[in-house]
């Protein structure tokens, strides 16, 4: 890649760096609808009449015979960086997260894929028995419809601050428009999955005070994302993920 610098390497994808343009270069087993959805949905969210900083799309293109989208590189530093490095700071930085991805959920993006179209596939795809599939796709139904914003993958990794104090919000090839609850649901797991449960309930907690949101309420999406987080099928998951999927009710 000559002068370009590796941001990220997962099992599918690549990201680099190539001067004031970040590259993601996608496996050739990638299929296109995916490659494509991806950068529509990243369009979609940037050229939304919203007060959110996003990376501009900048081209969809193939490299050496392989899918890349090509978007704005952000210089700055990651918000789970900063937390990493100025422990004293942490309570201000997840107020700044918090506080953030209540800004998310304010927005509205008309066309963007339903939340609740996505995760009834992904009940379908998650490999639990029948019976528990039908119990979450009757709860998932019996959830209030919203259309707010839902990044789908919000962590403090994704979120680049820059000299200046701006937050950009990375990665939106899980966005779509729903509940904003799922979304936070999500956001707890990911803190879960990492074994951060101290971190995790210091987040949740602050968001359901901050945002006037019943943790009730919430924990309802918790067996629905665990389900939709299965189709990753990644084995050291699997049985944690079962454990909350199984969750008839936490009340």
């Amino acid at each position: 890649m000559g002068n370009e610098q590796m941001i990220a390497k997962r099992p599918n994808k690549v990201i680099y760096r190539d001067g004031d343009t970040t590259v993601k270069l996608f496996d050739p087993t990638y299929a296109a609808a995916d490659v494509l959805n991806e950068a529509l949905n990243l369009a979609r969210v940037g050229d939304a009449d919203t007060p959110l900083h996003i990376p501009r799309l900048k081209e969809v293109t193939k490299i050496d015979g392989q899918w890349a989208i090509l978007y704005e590189y952000v210089e700055g530093e990651s918000l789970a960086n900063l937390m990493m490095a100025h422990p004293e700071k942490y309570d201000e930085y997840l107020n700044l997260f918090v506080d953030l991805q209540m800004l998310v959920h304010k927005q509205c993006v008309p066309l963007l894929s339903k939340l609740r179209d996505k995760m009834q596939g992904k009940i379908s795809a998650s490999g639990l028995d029948a019976t528990l599939r039908y119990e979450l796709h009757t709860r998932l139904e019996g959830m209030p419809r919203h259309n707010k914003l839902c990044h789908g993958d919000f962590n403090a990794a994704n979120i680049i601050i820059t000299a200046s104090g701006d937050p950009y919000i990375l990665d939106w090839s899980h966005v779509t428009q729903g509940n904003a609850s799922a979304d936070v649901a999500r956001t707890y797991l990911l803190y879960c999955l990492k074994g951060l449960n101290e971190e995790a309930e210091r987040y949740l907690s602050l968001y359901c005070r901050k945002s006037d949101t019943a943790r009730q309420y919430i924990q309802k999406w918790m067996p629905i994302v665990a389900a939709s987080q299965l189709v990753k099928r990644k084995p050291e998951e699997r049985e944690f993920l079962t454990s909350w999927a199984s969750v008839v009710e936490y009340e």
